[in-house]
């Protein structure tokens, strides 16, 4: 099934409890259908001038097109970094079930 619409978006947080607090308003506002969080990354970039190397947790966020706005203006709110990592992938195909429950969960009915 094509996946048209659907979303996933990658976002970093520090480690500790910043994760799952996000993932968990994320689900619970229905800005997305699901949010995985995947500890341990080791990032690596340059800010103010400077490389930084940083141990933090990866979202992965499933939702839909419509809601990213929202979404990404919810995590901007949450998120205790200036500049959060917040990047929107398309998905080009996916399983139809999954794909229509995304869909279900994070659209209002009628949507």
């Amino acid at each position: 099934m094509s996946g048209e619409g659907t979303l996933v978006v990658l976002i970093t947080t520090p480690t500790g409890d910043e994760a799952a607090q996000l993932a968990k308003s994320l689900v619970e506002e229905r800005l997305a259908a699901c949010v995985n969080i995947v500890p341990g990354i080791q990032s690596f970039f340059h800010w103010e001038g400077q490389l930084q190397e940083e141990a933090e947790n990866l979202l992965v966020v499933k939702t839909e097109r419509s809601r990213y706005p929202a979404l990404e203006a919810r995590v901007k709110a949450l998120h205790s970094y200036s500049v959060p990592e917040i990047l929107a992938l398309p998905v080009e195909r996916g399983s139809p079930s999954y794909i229509e429950w995304v869909r279900r969960t994070v659209l209002p009915e009628g949507g």
